[in-house]
């Protein structure tokens, strides 16, 4: 009998999805991969002390192992990944590990004569929150894995440009995915004060490297008849988000982070446009999730923005020129038009989940899925 393909995913905090764009990616591919007859463990973690030495489930035909790391923050992670590490070394299959942020643990992988596939995820290091020993050991990480990698995969042309500068490997450049949202309940809308069509909306970690506080000022400074809604979690301790908060004007909605997918759904379906402020990285999730809801996005003007939303959205590279922006959005309803129907076509192009999910079906096993599919069927 033919063996069944087998993958192992590691590098999330696990499925069902319940944090960010690698969870989701992970529970994507995962039960794709299901449906096509390849069985695939993903490696969770928890917050269950009764987890420490790995628990195995079985989630919507995919096998789950949970780990619970002793310790919290940034050590219990490394923790984590350490144990994933370990832990796959007993099973079979290829591993694709989402983020290099441990990559020197996954040399274990590499020695055992191991297949390892690795999304290079952005250029993480260069991010100003790190410390310098935090910037250090996030470049020796990425430098360690796009060369240990059986291929390094880049989720964008810049990325894979960046990878391919220090290793001996090309990489493969597979972008995001996201789903088209073509009607959304606009209850929620409402439910926080916000005209349907008549309000911006900006979804991301309230930080001076997403530039809320130039869209922020941006808004108040446009002066149109629109709201400004500014999703992420602020902490009256952080001197940013006292800044943020204290820039906005009687427009401008602060509901805090939410997680709940239909909420953010119709958030982003009935905005005007979309802001993202987005200085570094490669291709944004919540970017492309705006162009799937087919949003006429402002960005922030970067090679990793414009390639991602396309030549029909508008980029900004200060305060006057986010507002320069808002108002043509806001009071044009012809460029407002052209937008969307750009994003919904950007979108189409290169975003759709189905070809993302099959490229790296494609990459990894080759032909040999499809026809452990037909086998099966």
């Amino acid at each position: 009998m033919r063996q069944r393909l087998h993958l192992n995913i590691l590098g999330t905090r696990g499925i069902p999805a319940a944090h960010g764009g690698f969870e989701t990616f992970a529970e994507r591919l995962a039960l794709f991969l299901v449906s096509r007859g390849v069985s695939v463990t993903v490696y969770c973690q928890s917050d269950d002390p009764l987890d420490r030495d790995g628990r195995e489930d079985d989630w919507h035909g995919v096998h789950r192992v949970h780990f619970c790391p002793s310790r919290g923050g940034v050590a219990g992670t490394m923790q984590f990944d350490l144990a994933c590490a370990r832990h796959v070394l007993g099973q079979p299959g290829h591993d694709l590990v989402l983020g290099y942020n441990t990559a020197v643990f996954n040399v274990l992988q590499r020695l055992a004569g191991r297949q390892v596939y690795m999304n290079m995820d952005g250029v993480e290091w260069k991010r100003k929150k790190w410390s310098a020993p935090a910037k250090l050991w996030l470049f020796l990480n990425e430098v360690i894995g796009s060369n240990i990698s059986t291929a390094p995969i880049a989720d964008h042309p810049e990325i894979a440009r960046h990878v391919e500068k220090r290793c001996r490997h090309k990489a493969i450049m597979i972008p995001y995915g996201a789903d088209i949202i073509g009607a959304a309940s606009d209850a929620p809308v409402r439910e926080l004060g916000l005209v349907p069509g008549r309000y911006f909306i900006s979804i991301a970690r309230v930080e001076p490297e997403n530039s809320i506080l130039e869209i922020v000022r941006a808004h108040r400074a446009a002066e149109t008849d629109t709201d400004l809604a500014v999703l992420g979690r602020l902490d009256p301790d952080n001197a940013y988000h006292r800044a943020v908060r204290a820039a906005g004007g009687n427009r401008t909605l602060y509901p805090g982070a939410i997680y709940d997918g239909e909420t953010v759904r119709s958030l982003r379906f009935h905005a005007r446009g979309y802001m993202h402020g987005h200085q570094v990285g490669g291709t944004n999730p919540s970017l492309v999730e705006a162009l799937g809801a087919g949003n006429a996005v402002i960005a922030h003007d970067n090679p990793f923005n414009r390639w991602t939303a396309g030549e029909d959205q508008r980029f900004f590279s200060d305060t006057d020129s986010c507002a320069e922006h808002i108002r043509a959005f806001a009071g044009n309803d012809l460029i407002h038009y052209t937008a969307r129907m750009g994003a919904r076509q950007r979108h189409a192009r290169d975003f759709r989940w189905t070809n993302v999910l099959a490229s790296y079906e494609t990459l990894i096993f080759g032909s040999a899925a499809g026809a452990v599919q037909i086998a099966a069927e």
